[in-house]
C-alpha cells in the first residue's frame, strides 16, 4: 500500500521547472492541479488579489455619437437648454392669449390677420405671442380672419425653453450606462464629448497542434477553432473588446512568448486549452514563467482545470479546451472581472409587479406606454410615472421600467399594483434609494455622490412637491421626501406639518440645508422689480411653481401678506415643476419673474431679489431608518464632499446636515 500526499510547493517547483523548461512533466502536471477550492472562495480571492495588485477602471474621451453602451466616468451636465427656443407643440396659429379672452361657443371671437401667425409643429413662437390654438379649433373666414370658440390659456400648446432639459442640469451621474435615449438627451443638452470607462481589451490565445482556423473542409484529426469566436461574442456582450491571437502550437516557449505578448498588450488574457494535466499541457508552467498562479483547479464540473493566474494587475485565465467547460469558466471568473471593471452587477429581469405611487390616466383609443422611475421600499417595488410627452427624451433615459396601458383602459389609480416591464435589473432596483417630494438640484448631487461611493447604489427622485412627499411617506412609498413647508403663524418650517400628519411619530425629520428663496428676475432687472408685490405690476409676466410645492405655498402666503391679488398677476397659473425650469423661462425671455432658489438664478445668470432663507429637510420613515441605503444617504449628507458641492452651487447654508431635528 502507498499513501498519496501533495508535495510542498518548493519541491513541486523543483520537479517541474529547470531554467524555465518543464521536466518530468507527467509527474509535475499530475500533481499541479490538485487544488479543489470552492467556486465562491476562488472568485472572491481572485478578485481581491487582482485589486491588491492595482486592477481597476481606466478612462478615455469619446464623442457622444459613439458613446452608446459606454459607462460614464463622471457626471455629465447639460450645456444648453432643450428645447433652446419656445416652440409650437401643434399645427395652428400663435397669438397673444389675452386677445382670445372671452371666446365661448355662444360668444365667439374673431381675430384679424395681424393678430395671429400661422405656425407648424416645431416652429419658433413669435416674440409677441404666448399661446397656440390648434388648427382643428379655428374657423377660417374668407377675409383672412379666423374665428375661435374657446379662449386660449397663456402658454398653451407651447414647448417651453428647457421643457426637456435645463442648461446646467445633470443629464447622467457617474458610472451609468449610456442608452440611446441618453445620447439624444446629451446632444439636446449641447454635450458633444464625454469621458467614459475604457473598454477592457481581452486577449484570446487558442493553443493546440490539432487546432486549425475555421474552414469548410477539415481533414480527419483537425479540430476547428471556434472557441475564440464564442468567447469574442460573449466578451462583446459584456462590454469588452476581444483580441484574438493566432493559434499557438503545443510548445512551451511558443505559449510562454505569446502569453507575455498578450499580457503586455491587453487588460485581461484568456489562455484556451492546455490547462489540464495531459501530456502536452504547458499552460500552468507558462503562466508561472511570466507571472503567478493563484489556483489551478476549482470545484466546478465541467471546468475543474481552470487556471487563475495573473501578471501584475492583469488577470490570465486558463480555460479548458472543451467549449462548454470554457464557457462556464469565463462566465464564472472573467465576467465578474469585467463587471468589477465597470462597477456593475448583472441581474436583469423581464416583467414583474409594482405599486404605482401616482395615478396614471390614459385615453381609451390607444395602447399607451408609461415610463417609470422605480425602486424597492421594504419588500414592495414602487413605480413613479415619468413625464409622458413625446418630446421628453430625458424621461425615457431615466426610466427604470415601462407600464403598458392596454387599449380601452382609462388608467390606474394611485396605490394600484400593476404589471411592468423592467428596463433595469432587479439588483439595481433593490439598491435604489427612492426620494419623492420637493425638488432641489442638490438631490442630483447626492445621487452622484452616493453612486460614486458605491457603484451598486442608485437614487431615484420624483418631484411632486412637499405635500406630495409627505403623502408618499404616509403611504410607505419612499425612503425619503424633501420638504420645506412654512407655518405662516410661527414662521417655522416643517415641524407643524410633521406633527399634523404623523401624530403618533414613526418618522424622522433630518436636517439638510438652508436655502435662499427669492424672486428670480431677468438679467439687469429691466422692469425695476424691487419687492415681491411688484409681480402684479402691469407688463410683468410671472411663472409659478405647481400647487402643493413648498415654493407655491410660500408664494401664496406672500401674496396674502403683501395684499397681492393673484388673479391680477399675469401668468400666476403658469406652472413649472422645478426651480431650474422656472429659471429657464425667465432666462429665455418668456417670463419676467418667478419664485425660486438662488442657486437656480445663479446657474442662469439671473438677477435675484432675496425674500427669505427656508429650511429644506428630509423626512424619513422609521421603518427604513436602519437600512443600508438610508445610512449611506445620511453619511453622504455629513460628508465633506457634499459640503464642497453645495457651497459651490451658492445660496445654501449648512448647519449640521444629516442630524435628526427634534419634532415631537
Amino acid at each position: 500500500m502507498c499513501s498519496f500526499r501533495l508535495l510542498p510547493e518548493a519541491k513541486r517547483n523543483e520537479l517541474s521547472l529547470t531554467k524555465g523548461k518543464p521536466t518530468r512533466k507527467g509527474l509535475y502536471m499530475g500533481f499541479e492541479y490538485l487544488t479543489n477550492v470552492p467556486l465562491e472562495q476562488a472568485k472572491k480571492e481572485y478578485l481581491l488579489t487582482l485589486q491588491d495588485k492595482g486592477f481597476g477602471t481606466q478612462f478615455e474621451t469619446v464623442s457622444v455619437q459613439e458613446s452608446y453602451g459606454r459607462i460614464t466616468s463622471r457626471a455629465v451636465y447639460a450645456r444648453i437648454n432643450a428645447p433652446h427656443y419656445a416652440a409650437s407643440a401643434m399645427d395652428g396659429v400663435a397669438l397673444r392669449a389675452r386677445d382670445s379672452f372671452g371666446a365661448t361657443e355662444t360668444t365667439p371671437v374673431t381675430l384679424r390677420e395681424n393678430q395671429f401667425v400661422v405656425v407648424d409643429t416645431g416652429d419658433p413662437i413669435p416674440e409677441d405671442c404666448d399661446a397656440v390654438i390648434m388648427v382643428e379649433d379655428i374657423v377660417k373666414n374668407d377675409d383672412g380672419s379666423i374665428t375661435i370658440h374657446a379662449a386660449a390659456a397663456p402658454w398653451q400648446h407651447i414647448r417651453q425653453i428647457g421643457e426637456d432639459i435645463c442648461a446646467g442640469e445633470m443629464i447622467l451621474p457617474s458610472f451609468m450606462e449610456i442608452t440611446p435615449a441618453a445620447i439624444g438627451a446629451m446632444i439636446a443638452g449641447g454635450v458633444l464629448e464625454l469621458e467614459v470607462i475604457r473598454r477592457p481589451v481581452v486577449g484570446i490565445i487558442p493553443t493546440g497542434d490539432e487546432i486549425i482556423p475555421p474552414c469548410a473542409d477539415p481533414k480527419p484529426g483537425d479540430i476547428l477553432e471556434f472557441n475564440s469566436s464564442i468567447f469574442s461574442a460573449m466578451l462583446q456582450d459584456w462590454g469588452a473588446e476581444p483580441k484574438t491571437y493566432p493559434i499557438v502550437p503545443d510548445r512551451f516557449d511558443a505559449i510562454r512568448d505569446m502569453l507575455a505578448k498578450a499580457a503586455d498588450e491587453c487588460d485581461m488574457v484568456i489562455l484556451n486549452a492546455g490547462s489540464s494535466a495531459g501530456r502536452d499541457d504547458y499552460s500552468t508552467a507558462a503562466v508561472r514563467e511570466i507571472g503567478e498562479v493563484l489556483y489551478h483547479g476549482v470545484a466546478i464540473k465541467p471546468g475543474k482545470p481552470a487556471i487563475l493566474g495573473f501578471r501584475g494587475a492583469r488577470p490570465i485565465l486558463g480555460v479548458p479546451g472543451y467549449p462548454v467547460s470554457g464557457i462556464i469558466v469565463i462566465e464564472e471568473f472573467l465576467q465578474p472581472l469585467i463587471d468589477a471593471w465597470y462597477g456593475r452587477e448583472n441581474d436583469k429581469g423581464s416583467r414583474t409587479r409594482a405599486k404605482l405611487t401616482r395615478q396614471v390616466v390614459s385615453g381609451l383609443k390607444y395602447q399607451e406606454y408609461v415610463r417609470l422611475r422605480m425602486g424597492y421600499v421594504g419588500n414592495s417595488l414602487m413605480a413613479s410615472p415619468l413625464p409622458r410627452g413625446s418630446g421628453v427624451v430625458s424621461s425615457f433615459m431615466k426610466a427604470d421600467g415601462m407600464l403598458e396601458v392596454p387599449q380601452g383602459t382609462e388608467g390606474y389609480t394611485s396605490g394600484e399594483e400593476v404589471r411592468v416591464r423592467l428596463l433595469k435589473d432587479k439588483g439595481q432596483l433593490k439598491n435604489t434609494l427612492v426620494v419623492i417630494g420637493s425638488h432641489d438640484p442638490l438631490l442630483d448631487e447626492v445621487t452622484d455622490l452616493i453612486h460614486r461611493e458605491d457603484h451598486r447604489v442608485f437614487l431615484s427622485s420624483a418631484h411632486v412637491g412637499s405635500m406630495g412627499g409627505i403623502m408618499a411617506i404616509r403611504r410607505g412609498e419612499a425612503h425619503a421626501a424633501g420638504i420645506h413647508l412654512l407655518d405662516t403663524e410661527t414662521g417655522e418650517y416643517n415641524r407643524k406639518y410633521i406633527r399634523k400628519y404623523f401624530p403618533h411619530g414613526g418618522v424622522y425629520l433630518v436636517r439638510c440645508v438652508g436655502r435662499q428663496q427669492g424672486l428670480m428676475l431677468q438679467k439687469g432687472n429691466p422692469l425695476g422689480i424691487k419687492r415681491f408685490a411688484d409681480i402684479s405690476k402691469e407688463g410683468v409676466r410671472y411663472v409659478n411653481r405647481q400647487k402643493g410645492s413648498g415654493t407655491r405655498i410660500l408664494t401664496d402666503y406672500l401674496c396674502q401678506k403683501e395684499g397681492v391679488d393673484s388673479d391680477r398677476v399675469y401668468g400666476y397659473e403658469r406652472e413649472e415643476v422645478t426651480h431650474n425650469a422656472v429659471a429657464v423661462q425667465i432666462a429665455g425671455g418668456s417670463a419676467d419673474a418667478g419664485m425660486g432658489i438662488y442657486s437656480a438664478a445663479r446657474l442662469y445668470d439671473l438677477d435675484f431679489l432675496p425674500i427669505c432663507v427656508e429650511e429644506y429637510d428630509l423626512l424619513i420613515p422609521e421603518s427604513v431608518w436602519n437600512t443600508g441605503l438610508v445610512k449611506q444617504l445620511i453619511r453622504t449628507l455629513k460628508s465633506d464632499a457634499f459640503r464642497e458641492r453645495i457651497e459651490a452651487m451658492g445660496g445654501y447654508t449648512l448647519d449640521r446636515p444629516g442630524e435628526i431635528i427634534d419634532v415631537f
